[in-house]
């Protein structure tokens, strides 16, 4: 006697397989789905080009908005440049900051008149105090080192991007085949992979509702463009499209308004008092195997600044630094040709702007600070 569910049952469909229920002796039979015949090659085919159709318009949408494509920002992005320093360049100009010097110090523009390209770790939205102590801890490096004070990262230790310094020191050979490929075959050829215009992205800055007591905050927008070196400037667009440029101002704004969950004041002093006290550590290390540190606190201008002094004065913070750490620093305010540049969202130059920043901070550099090898 045949099984009740046997190959010759034409509840199967004609591609469904013979189960073990099929086989005598199965106490329980196991239930199965006929699977019915079907143009799988013409289905194959419509699904490729209904995808190959919703990738190119989600991708003229972003070229349509501005976007081109770019370098991606990424962990692996920041760890090539970190292995320059173990694979030879222990003593290169690096650069340990947050986006204003990340944004404004133009590599090429520095290496035109220092004969020589920095290496680029900034991190925007970070303090580079986890960086600075990186570079300390590395024997190989015995370099320069230029770090940016934005003092509201600086002084708080907030940081989005410390991650990368674990990431650097553990990635995995999958990891870098990974970022070689899409660096070469991703990144230069689709404007929408950046993470700013992913899907996910897009769907959490639609208008929801807000939650009882909770309003929602807007989210950083795309500021910036980078190369392959991490060589990096502000996107075109916050400086030509004054729409966008209102949007960077206004995501800025919502620091600027007293809230409630601010911390007090006595918090906002152990902050800066421990990232002082690290900062002057990471200095000692470095300045006893020669390296030379300069601290530049970079420029910024109305409501931002105005912010930037509140929480941090100038007093407090910038002074009580160079103070403690023995390293000298350069204030944009303390130089005429480091001031009335444009800032179109008061936190980062513009392009042209930066160039002209990144020449001027280059001669005050070597004029006062590390004068060239014959000079000296």
């Amino acid at each position: 006697m045949r099984s009740s569910i046997s190959s010759s049952d034409p509840r199967r469909g004609t591609y469904a397989r013979e189960t073990a229920a099929d086989r005598p002796g199965v106490a329980q039979p196991v239930p199965v789905r006929p699977v019915p015949a079907q143009p799988w090659g013409r289905i194959l085919i419509g699904s490729v080009a209904l995808f190959a159709l919703l990738t190119g318009l989600w991708e003229w949408h972003w070229r349509d908005f501005g976007v081109t494509p770019g370098i991606r920002n990424s962990d692996g992005l920041w760890a090539i440049q970190r292995r320059r320093i173990d694979a030879g360049e222990g003593d290169a100009t690096v650069i340990a900051a947050s986006s204003r010097l990340f944004f404004d110090l133009q590599l090429d523009v520095w290496e035109q008149l220092d004969a020589k390209r920095p290496i680029q770790l900034a991190w925007e939205g970070t303090t580079p105090v986890p960086f600075l102590e990186d570079l300390a801890a590395d024997p190989k490096f015995t370099g320069r080192v230029l770090v940016g004070v934005a003092p509201e990262l600086y002084f708080s230790g907030w940081g989005l991007h410390k991650k990368a310094i674990k990431y650097a020191h553990d990635e995995s050979p999958s990891q870098r085949i990974g970022q070689w490929l899409s660096m070469r075959f991703v990144e230069p050829y689709l404007a929408f992979y950046d993470p700013d215009f992913a899907l996910a992205a897009v769907i959490k800055r639609l208008p929801w509702p807000d939650r009882p007591g909770r309003p929602s905050r807007l989210d950083v927008r795309k500021l910036s463009v980078t190369e392959a070196d991490r060589n990096t400037h502000l996107w075109s667009k916050v400086e030509t499209d004054p729409a966008y440029r209102a949007l960077a101002r206004r995501i800025w704004q919502q620091d600027f308004v007293p809230s409630p969950d601010d911390p007090p004041p006595a918090e906002l002093e152990k902050m800066r008092n421990e990232q002082i006290e690290r900062s002057v550590k990471a200095v000692a290390t470095l300045r006893a195997r020669g390296v030379k540190v300069l601290f530049v606190r970079e420029p910024s201008t109305g409501p931002y600044l105005e912010f930037d002094n509140r929480l941090f004065p100038r007093a407090t913070s910038w002074d009580v630094l160079l103070a403690k750490s023995g390293a000298p620093g350069i204030h944009f305010e303390d130089y005429p040709e480091l001031q009335g540049l444009e800032l179109p969202e008061w936190s980062h130059l513009a392009y042209a702007d930066a160039r002209k920043f990144t020449a001027a901070l280059h001669a005050i550099v070597v004029r006062d600070f590390w004068p060239p090898p014959a000079a000296r």
